[in-house]
């Protein structure tokens, strides 16, 4: 009887980690559908199959990665040239997996990998605003949860955009872009709230990105170093009290 109620104890709590994770994505959920719907129906557009589209938001999981090969593949440039232009443009993420597994000292190893998996620019924000979930028991299917959330949503949302391809217009299609930066702005917010010295270090990273473009640096590197940049100066301006928060 102990051993059953003990059991029945954990799934009990793993349950409810999960549940709080989806919840945690749902906002995510409902920024990614309207775009994952533009990069489909984009992608199907530029002579992608269905098939083709959605298995790149599969494997890749990165929008601004996946709009500029959507592009770059309209444009007829070559695989290998994709390649690294994608690979320049999410380099952010080796940054971002290495935040996020420092953070979950309580979660395995063998948890842990998977997990980065799931990171994106709004999942990585979203999961810091959740910090003392890493610190709780089966904190790791909270993020699980989490991520499934927004990844379900991005390959589902890609898939239906390749089925209407071929019936919504392009300028259509292209203003429902708009989502994105609504998005990033809606995710920002909740951080700036708690900690005003983010807003300043946000502000920096887009002049750094704005001025590297300006003198003709490529966006993925002025992106990266825009990013690299913001959070060195970021470990400066945020104390310990801060960063815990």
């Amino acid at each position: 009887m102990n051993m059953r109620a003990i059991r029945k104890t954990e799934t009990s709590n793993q349950f409810h980690m999960v549940r709080r994770g989806v919840v945690a994505g749902l906002p995510i959920m409902l920024g990614y559908l309207p775009i994952a719907l533009t990069y489909g129906v984009l992608a199907r557009q530029s002579g992608l199959s269905t098939w083709e589209l959605t298995f790149m938001s599969m494997a890749v999981f990165a929008g601004a990665a996946q709009f500029l090969a959507v592009s770059m593949v309209a444009a007829g440039t070559g695989i290998m040239e994709v390649v690294i232009a994608t690979f320049v443009l999410n380099f952010r993420h080796f940054v971002m997996s290495l935040s996020f597994v420092n953070r979950l000292k309580d979660i395995s190893l063998k948890a842990k990998l998977p997990l980065s998996l799931g990171l994106t620019d709004e999942t990585f924000t979203v999961s810091t605003l959740y910090r003392k979930e890493a610190k709780e028991d089966y904190g790791g299917w909270f993020y699980a949860a989490l991520f499934l959330t927004a990844y379900s949503s991005w390959t589902g949302g890609s898939y239906l955009g390749g089925i209407l391809g071929d019936v919504i217009p392009p300028r259509l299609s292209e203003s429902m872009g708009i989502a994105l930066f609504a998005m990033f702005i809606g995710l920002l917010i909740p951080s700036v709230k708690k900690q005003y010295r983010l807003a300043g270090i946000a502000l920096l990273a887009m002049l750094i990105n704005f001025i590297c473009q300006r003198l003709g640096m490529e966006q993925g590197w002025s992106i990266i170093l825009g990013t690299l940049l913001g959070a060195l100066i970021g470990v400066f301006i945020l104390d310990d009290e801060e960063e815990d928060v």
